[in-house]
């Protein structure tokens, strides 16, 4: 994601705090996507908007920072950064636990310090994305293997074939019909299913 294209919504209730935030965003080179004073205007906007990235206040009126983010959450995953007129290790530690903030502000705030928060912010969302994928393929991977072994079995009892000559006809079968292993696993299953019914 580069540095221009980051989309970021701020929502902080204190309006000095807010307009430095909004010229550091754009002394930066970020594009700021909306600014709210709450925690409900900023779960609206986020839903609306969709951000990049959220710089959340913690303390604001009709509901805290950590509870915007975690209803924000629950619809989109953004990476956030918390902002705190005071340095708490409570507040860190919830914010941690309940909505896995990317990062922790404390007012007030200059360019260098937003700069590399929000840098490790997306460095981290990134990170958390690949990781994510990883495991999605293992998963994958795991759920693909369970039809193959299944698919197996079937040749094994139907044919009397050893294992490793299972695989090979399966192996053979996806080769010539040109689909993948899995495929092919599960059409033997649904045909042994549709036999056996």
């Amino acid at each position: 994601m580069k540095k221009k294209s980051l989309r970021v919504l701020v929502a902080e209730d204190e309006y000095l705090c807010l307009m430095g935030i909004k010229a550091n965003l754009k002394r930066l080179g970020y594009q700021l996507v909306g600014e709210a004073s709450n925690g409900r205007d900023a779960i609206n906007i986020a839903l609306e908007e969709k951000p990049d990235l959220i710089i959340m206040d913690i303390n604001m009126d009709s509901m805290d920072g950590i509870e915007a983010v975690k209803r924000i959450n629950k619809h989109l995953f953004i990476p956030s950064i918390i902002l705190t007129g005071y340095t708490d290790d409570d507040l860190i530690q919830r914010a941690k636990k309940e909505v896995g903030i990317f990062g922790y502000l404390v007012k007030p705030v200059d360019a260098n310090d937003l700069k590399g928060a929000i840098e490790i912010a997306i460095s981290k969302f990134r990170e958390f994305n690949n990781v994510k994928k990883e495991l999605h393929n293992v998963e994958e991977a795991l759920e693909s293997r369970k039809y193959v072994e299944r698919a197996k079995g079937i040749l094994i009892d139907k044919h009397g074939l050893k294992e490793a000559e299972a695989m090979k006809k399966l192996q053979r079968i996806s080769c010539n019909k040109n689909k993948k292993l899995v495929q092919v696993a599960k059409e033997i299953i649904k045909a042994d299913e549709l036999l056996n019914s």
